[in-house]
């Protein structure tokens, strides 16, 4: 039998297929019954052309899922209220000015604001990249000032009706999503407890990355089965699970990873639990600190260079769709080089699969406008269905989406939208790396500095509570296991930039001091065996 050679490892990064979202149903179905009724509406009333301002609003029902219902109403609040400004910005722009160069330059910065926006505020999947499809496809819709009033006002109504469309399932399970980050953080610290010592920093990190988004109980409950992963506070070394977890009675060791992923499966079907596990609802995540967005200018300034690059590349070329460029290049610019590089293979693998999936349909959707809303609909369903996946697969849809809503504004020769659709592709990819090679990223490392001196600081203040002040100790623990998750992500972002060295020594320092206190805290002692709690 001749064994096939492995792919590189960046093409095998890159395409390799993930599990799928636990909650992918949620967010494709709130999309399609947002997207429906409107153009539903469209359809009796014979405005199809209209339907890229209901969709804009309809779109913000992608966002927060994964929020509690608190949360979720003021994040979808803002991104209603962010989409609405966008497309305003967009339609006032076509309609001052008839120049593509200039358009470009307006979708391009609008783009970067909102990929600095979007990253700091935590917004979630699918971030900036559908706030900025839209907009910069409101830059070149022809327009005039007597007809903003109606198309803004269909952007508003429809981005809250999707609000309303997210915000329904309270009515029936108020802390469905509470239960869900409660099962999430469960199954996240079973996979730790598992998992091998190559995989076991990386398993560690994703569970305590989850424990901050459960309820406290759970928190509370977790943290000692985590803790016998932490470096000892004798030796630095990691303690191994004993062999019979389940049975173990050792203050502070949780329960084995069976135990949690059956109480994983007992939230999500809304079961009790057993009196010793964790209860849910209770008090809900960690506040997430404050937005920053000078860590996420880089990022902003590489999405304002390659867009506007690849807008204006694509009207050389004599595309009629230059937004595409735009959008391509915006949604190249990820955290970090190494990540853009592998978004740039993505998009360029699920447009290509996407156009051809768009050309085998082009006899279907201009059957008629039912048949077209219909397929639309499909394509955003599978388009979520899948890019939890990978994000090549959910472009696979999302390519002929996008073309079918330049359709819906009036038909236009398929093999001139194929054509104009891939040349988008490749110049937006390509400008997009562009992008990341000409703006450095200094402010990489400088944020692995100062996230190392944020945990230097949870640490001292963890290691300064009193004994026997145990709500303190809770605090101070979870102050100090955020400190460490976002050192880590800092770190990881600093090491796929091809500039600037980020320090690590000084980050491996601190994470292995934090964790060491961390165990601490949980142990009830203080680092080198002293009882300080």
């Amino acid at each position: 039998m001749v064994k096939r050679p492995a792919l590189p490892g960046t093409l095998h990064a890159a395409f390799r297929l993930g599990r799928p979202a636990d909650i992918r149903h949620k967010s494709a179905l709130s999309a399609v019954v947002a997207m429906a009724v409107p153009d539903a509406a469209l359809l009796a009333a014979g405005r199809l052309d209209l339907a890229l301002y209901t969709s804009a609003g309809a779109l913000c029902a992608l966002y927060g899922h994964d929020r509690p219902y608190a949360d979720r109403a003021r994040a979808l609040a803002l991104v209603v209220l962010g989409m609405t400004a966008g497309v305003g910005t967009g339609l006032v722009a076509a309609a001052l000015t008839r120049s593509p160069a200039v358009l470009v330059l307006v979708a391009a910065a609008l783009a970067a604001v909102q990929k600095t926006v979007c990253d700091a505020a935590r917004t979630g999947p699918p971030g900036n990249i559908v706030l900025t499809f839209v907009s910069a496809s409101a830059c070149f819709v022809p327009q005039r000032a007597a007809g903003l009033p109606l198309h803004l006002g269909l952007t508003l109504a429809c981005g809250l009706w999707a609000w309303l469309v997210c915000m329904a399932p309270a009515l029936v399970r108020p802390y469905g999503p509470d239960r869900i980050a409660a099962a999430r953080a469960l199954e996240a610290a079973a996979r730790a407890v598992r998992a091998d010592a190559a995989a076991a920093p990386r398993a560690r990190h994703a569970a305590w990355q989850a424990l901050l988004r459960a309820p406290a109980q759970v928190r509370a409950h977790v943290h000692g089965g985590l803790a016998r992963m932490e470096p000892d506070a004798q030796g630095g070394h990691a303690r191994p699970a004993p062999p019979n977890a389940a049975q173990d009675t050792t203050p502070g060791i949780a329960p084995d990873a069976g135990r949690w992923e059956a109480w994983a499966r007992d939230l999500r079907k809304g079961r009790s639990l057993p009196g010793d596990a964790p209860a849910a609802p209770g008090p809900g995540a960690l506040p997430l600190p404050p937005p920053r967005l000078r860590p996420h200018l880089p990022a902003g300034v590489r999405v304002l260079t390659g867009s506007a690059l690849a807008g204006w590349a694509s009207l050389a070329c004599g595309v009629g769709h230059p937004y595409w460029a735009v959008v391509t290049a915006a949604s190249v610019v990820q955290a970090n080089s190494a990540l853009s590089w592998h978004r740039a293979l993505q998009r360029t693998l699920g447009n290509l699969l996407g156009v051809l999936l768009f050309a085998t349909l082009v006899p279907v959707v201009r059957a008629g406008a039912v048949a077209m809303v219909l397929t639309a609909l499909a394509l955003q369903a599978g388009a979520e269905a899948l890019i939890s996946r990978n994000y090549w697969l959910g472009t696979v849809c999302v390519t002929p989406m996008a073309l079918l809503l330049t359709e819906f504004g009036g038909s236009h020769p398929a093999r001139e939208l194929v054509g104009d659709r891939w040349t988008d592709t490749l110049v937006g990819a390509a400008t997009g790396l562009l992008a990341c090679a000409l703006v450095g990223n200094r402010r990489a490392a400088d944020r692995v500095e100062a996230a190392a001196a944020r945990v230097d600081g949870a640490r001292a203040a963890a290691l300064a509570v009193p004994a026997g002040a145990d709500r303190d100790r809770e605090r101070a623990r979870d102050r100090l296991a955020a400190a460490l998750v976002e050192l880590r992500e800092a770190a990881d972002t600093a090491a796929g930039e091809w500039r600037r060295t980020p320090p690590g020594e000084r980050v491996a320092r601190a994470e292995r001091d934090g964790h060491r206190a961390l165990a601490s805290l949980v142990r009830g002692h203080a680092p080198g065996g002293a009882a300080a709690f």
